[in-house]
């Protein structure tokens, strides 16, 4: 079986190469890219052995290797380079691959302009995060070290045959500081990065941002990025905030439109092309638009690259006052309102202060049997009331919270502009607590069922927390704090557990508005059961149903605890945790019940766990104590009052 692989690598080498050929002697067509590929394959795309669209796949490898053999372009060259593109075949057809990876490879005149731009040195390291054939990296002079990332197979193995030498591997790029290897800091990034669709996102507006966010994380300070953007990416009144804070600490040196650079690759889309420096300094530059490549290339400017061991260390940037005269500003009318004033610095992360209270709140004023909800034992500085009023019933209320001592860590902008309220500040500093606590006794996991045994050889279990909140207090963004606190703490893995796929863009949702990258949050369910995951670092999302799943030897649950490892220590959040409330089975019309298969795999990843902080929510947490069971091992009590209800006055 080996060797026939190895017969088709040679194969598909040779058509590679014959594609090379015909391109540098001016004969390819349409047909004659055809008749390769039949030679390839034994047979005519009626076969179904291949498809028109591998056929430009083909041509754009050949092209590849045609440009590999020219020296590293200069402007001049431009002109000559857009003759050729427009001398090639248009693809006409798309594949559901090329769509779902938004697979559009870089024109040859453009990858020319992206090269020159790019300055490259023979002591880089050039990473191409998202390199289809290698088409912006062809043109390279020698360099030191070549990475090369591209998540198509099939893409990647044309990869090996035209870059013997570079490093290839196969990840999402919008994942590269979490997936690439640590130790990689690229000083020259080329990136043509997918502009709509994202791995496990599917469609997606910003995934073009969140590759170029990944790769000037990654990227040395004092190195460059040159990036082909889609055109809406720009510094415009929607998209300001988030233009501002990808630039944050850079310097946008050139900024390009190009209106029709990609008509022979089946598409008239305008794209942006970038330059930019990870050194502070202006993210605005005036804008070159041109039709063309050619034509932008008569009157592109060279920026002159920086030595980054020289480079200045990334300082805060804020948005300067616009300047006035004196005269005007005695004139101006004092504001009626204040002005905020937008941080584009990296975050600060700061401590969220509270006064503990020795003697609890009054209550509020009763309405049937209901009292206005408060934190009844601490006062946090600078917290704002939740947007709409939660109440709580006079029972509970009547019972005071205990004391806390744990303070949690936050960006300062989360407590600043009031993304968490009063009551979900309050939820972090609770679970935090309780996480600071161990159940008594040493426990290892029994040998059958989902109890624990007690033993002197076993761990100590950490205590768990129930969130309670009704419906709309906003659980989702809680969970997404709790995690945040320990994301800032350096434990970076946390999983999510909800109850279905659709709730894994609440998530992500949930996940951003408090500063996080979508990104971050990856499905379970994006990998094979028995395929070992990618990444240390980051949140995986699973479904209940997802968890309890298996093939054979495989599942999902020891999928998951394999990336976990047995010291995971972060947070483990059981989102809609009534999911599992069937766990200890029961007597049903019927005579006995066995447990639900998701009660059981929920309950074995905490025995498999006992360091984890485990963070169980739900508004309906159970119908009855026997479907608590899920719980046992950790919670012991609840650690604070619940706010089970939430009313909307009008």
């Amino acid at each position: 079986m080996t060797d026939l692989f190895e017969q088709f690598d040679h194969r598909l080498k040779g058509a590679i190469e014959e594609v090379a050929q015909n391109i540098a002697g001016s004969i390819l067509s349409k047909k004659s890219l055809f008749a390769i590929m039949e030679q390839l394959h034994g047979c005519t795309s009626a076969n179904g052995s291949w498809t028109q669209r591998d056929a430009y796949d083909l041509l754009e490898a050949g092209l590849a290797l045609h440009l590999s053999a020219r020296s590293t372009p200069l402007l001049e060259d431009v002109p000559a380079l857009s003759e050729l593109v427009d001398s090639l075949p248009t693809h006409t057809v798309r594949s559901e691959d090329q769509i779902r990876f938004q697979q559009f490879s870089t024109p040859a005149d453009l990858a020319a302009l992206a090269v020159i731009a790019a300055q490259p040195r023979s002591t880089d390291i050039v990473l191409e995060p998202s390199a289809g054939h290698g088409s912006l990296v062809s043109m390279l002079p020698a360099v030191a070290q070549l990475h090369l990332n591209e998540i198509d197979p099939r893409r990647r193995a044309k990869l090996s045959l035209l870059f013997e030498r570079a490093t290839i591997t196969g990840f999402d790029g919008a994942m590269l500081t979490s997936l690439s290897a640590h130790d990689l800091r690229p000083t020259v990034i080329l990136m043509n990065p997918p502009f709509s669709r994202s791995q496990g996102r599917g469609v997606d507006q910003f995934a073009a941002v969140r590759h170029l966010r990944a790769a000037l994380a990654k990227l040395l300070p004092g190195g460059r990025v040159v990036a082909i953007m889609p055109d809406w990416f720009t510094p415009s009144a929607k998209m300001l905030r988030i233009y501002e804070e990808t630039f944050a600490n850079c310097t946008v040196q050139t900024s390009c439109r190009l209106a029709k650079c990609y008509h022979k690759q089946g598409t008239s889309v305008a794209v942006r092309l970038l330059v930019i420096d990870k050194v502070p300094g202006n993210s605005k530059p005036s804008l070159i638009a041109r039709d063309t490549v050619s034509e932008l290339a008569e009157c592109f400017l060279i920026v002159k690259r920086i030595d980054p061991a020289t480079a200045p260390p990334a300082r805060p940037t804020r948005i300067k006052p616009k300047a006035t005269s004196l005269f005007k500003s005695m004139r101006a009318k004092p504001r009626t309102t204040p002005k905020i004033e937008r941080k584009l610095a990296a975050r600060e992360i700061v401590t969220v202060d509270y006064a503990k209270l020795e003697a609890p709140r009054a209550l509020g004023a009763q309405s049937g049997v209901y009292v206005p909800y408060r934190p009844s034992r601490i006062n946090i500085q600078g917290s704002r009331k939740h947007p709409t009023p939660l109440v709580e019933s006079v029972a509970m209320g009547s019972i005071p919270a205990p004391v806390p001592d744990y303070i949690p860590r936050l960006h300062d902008c989360i407590l600043n502009e009031a993304h968490l309220s009063e009551a979900q500040l309050e939820t972090i500093i609770y679970a935090g607590n309780a996480w600071t606590q161990f159940l008594p006794g040493k426990f290892v996991p029994s040998e059958e069922g989902v109890g624990l045994s007690l033993s002197e050889n076993g761990k100590a279990y950490r205590k768990g927390y129930f969130l309670g909140d009704g419906t709309g207090a906003g659980k989702g963004r809680q969970i997404a704090a709790c995690i945040l606190d320990n994301w800032l703490a350096g434990r970076r893995q946390a999983i999510w557990i909800s109850k279905n796929e659709s709730l894994l863009e609440d998530a992500r949702r949930d996940w951003a508005a408090i500063g996080g990258l979508p990104a971050d949050i990856q499905p379970l369910s994006s990998w094979k059961i028995d395929q070992e995951l990618p990444f240390r670092d980051g949140i995986v999302f699973v479904t209940y149903p997802t968890l309890r799943s298996q093939r054979q030897d495989a599942t999902r649950l020891k999928q998951l605890l394999d990336w976990a490892d047995t010291d995971f220590d972060g947070v483990i959040a059981f989102d809609e945790s009534h999911e599992m409330g069937g766990v200890a089975g029961g007597e049903g019309a019927r005579g006995a019940k066995p447990g639900s298969l998701q009660g059981i795999a929920g309950v074995l990843l905490q025995n498999h766990l006992p360091d984890a902080r485990v963070l169980y929510a739900s508004a309906t947490g159970a119908s009855d104590v026997n479907n608590l069971a899920y719980a046992v091992h950790r919670m012991g009590t609840f650690n604070s009052p619940l706010k089970p209800y939430m009313w909307r006055t009008e």
